[in-house]
Formats: structure tokens, sequence, C-alpha cells
């Protein structure tokens, strides 16, 4: 049986277009600009007017993860109607939201014990997780079980990548998520790094001078990771404030692989561009359940 709702916190990134087309729930993180006052992602405050508050008024926001109420509450409304529940989250070397799902599915449970919930902990962010979970979603269309589903993407998680370059370090090490990262800080005129998250750790690549080649990088390292047939891959470009060149990238991933990309361009959401900041852009991929 495949009766079950597929639920992820906002990280995923998922337009709302493709939240409809494959029944996505999702859950959201929270975002303050004075440390008091939070404000839900996509409810109480959209991706632009986000962008455009971080970049006028050079604020670095704080986010909070969703609490094992606010999981709770999401898994109550399913599970009350009979069905069982798998669970995507950002990856928990970023965040907490695992953990959150983990309590919450827990203590659900004890009043649900003939009922199912499934956390995956999706070792991503943004735009691929959000073609993970679709993955997922045509797993279930297809008919597969829970179960199934659950153990597949156990699976594809562990290939998929994002590379993406941005203007400056700052936002990432204000925000306490620059790790490895730090190793491409610097203080010389228009170098741009290039990192990777893989397997939920933000990785280091490289740097170079100017956001053409930056952008240019990001190609070419795409193209070293697509080591066979292209058509095995779900792939998508997301960026947080650059649209234009968001266009210009997926113009020249298409004309360089004869391709037209399945899904629109992502917007990175407000969880993970707090921390990116507005110039964040790059190449989600992750292979397909049938590949």
């Amino acid at each position: 049986m495949n009766n079950f709702v597929i639920l992820s916190d906002s990280s995923c990134d998922l337009p709302e277009d493709l939240k409809k087309e494959y029944n996505i729930d999702v859950v959201p993180f929270y975002v303050s600009f004075d440390k008091e006052n939070y404000l839900k992602e996509n409810i109480d405050i959209n991706i632009n007017d986000f962008y455009k508050k971080v970049t006028n008024e050079k604020i670095i926001p704080k986010t909070s993860l969703p609490s094992m109420e606010d999981y709770s509450n999401y898994f109550k409304k399913h599970l009350e109607n009979g069905v069982d529940i798998l669970c995507f989250t950002l990856c928990s070397e970023l965040s907490g939201s695992y953990q959150s799902a983990i309590n919450a599915a827990n203590i659900m449970l004890e009043d649900y014990p003939d009922r199912k919930i499934l956390v995956i902990d999706s070792k991503k962010a943004t735009v691929a997780q959000g073609l993970l979970v679709i993955e997922a979603s045509k797993m279930q269309k297809a008919g597969f079980s829970l179960e199934e589903t659950y153990e597949k993407m156990e699976s594809l998680k562990q290939e998929g990548i994002i590379i993406f370059t941005i203007d400056s370090l700052e936002h990432l090490q204000k925000g306490g998520r620059i790790g490895k990262a730090s190793a491409l800080a610097g203080s010389l005129l228009n170098i741009k790094p290039i990192l990777l998250l893989l397997n939920g750790v933000l990785e280091p690549h490289s740097k170079v001078r100017g956001r053409k080649k930056s952008l240019s990088e990001v190609l070419k390292i795409f193209d070293e990771y697509i080591n066979e047939d292209i058509s095995k891959y779900q792939i998508a470009i997301a960026h947080a404030y650059c649209k234009d060149e968001a266009i210009e990238l997926e113009k020249a991933l298409n004309e360089k692989y004869n391709i037209n990309l399945s899904y629109p361009i992502f917007d990175i959401g407000i969880t993970v561009g707090a921390h990116t900041g507005a110039t964040a852009i790059g190449i989600g991929f992750i292979k397909k359940f049938d590949a």
C-alpha cells in the first residue's frame, strides 16, 4: 500500500506549483531580523521581501527551526486522516530540524500506534532537497510503499550535490555555518568562492576572480560530476536574488548538454538565504529513483 503523505521542512524551496503538482506539505522555518520577532517562511514573509530587506538594510537575519510542536501539529492532521507520513528535513549538520521531527514523531506515535512516521535527514538543502522530495512523490505515484520509498531515498540522498557560488562569505561567517569553507575566505578584490554541499557538509572547492568566471566554474564542476548519461539525473538551477543570472546559467546548461531542464528555476528560500545572502546561485542535481 502507498497510503502515505510526504512532508518536508521549508528548506526544500519547492516552487508553489511543484508543491501542488506533487502534493507536498511543507513545515515552515522561522526568520527574525531583530532576534525577538520570528516570522514563518512564506507565510508571514515572502522571499522577495526578505531579500529586499537583507540587501537594502544590510541585515544578517537569524533563522529558527520548526519546533517539536510545529511538527506535531502537521503530523496530527494527517494521522487523524488515517495515513502514514514520510518527512524530509534539512541536513542535520546545518540544523536541528531533523531531531525536532524525530522527537515529534515519537510523541505522536504514542497516540497513533497503528500509524507510521518515517523521517529522513536529507543531507541536503534547498534545490537538492527539493529534487529528493519530488523523487519520493514520483515513487509514491508509481505505487511504491512507504518503506520502499524511504529505503530508496536513503540511498539516493548520498549522491545529490549542490554546486554554488556567492559574492562573499560574510553571511556564512556571521551565521556560524562556514565550517571548512573558511579556507576560501580572503580579502582579495572580487574573489568569488565556489562551494559544494555534499552529504550534509559544506565543502570548499575553489575560488576565482569575478562573478562571470565563478558561474563558468560552477558549470565546469557540474560537468566533472556528471560522468555518465545525464538523463539519469534530475537537475535544477537555484538562485537567491539574481534571477537574470540564473536564467543565463540555465541557458548555458541547456545548450551545453542539448537538454531542457524539467523543472523551473528554484528560488533559494529564507532558511538557506539567511546564511548565503542574496548573491547565491548554483546547480542542484540528484539521480532519478529509476535510473
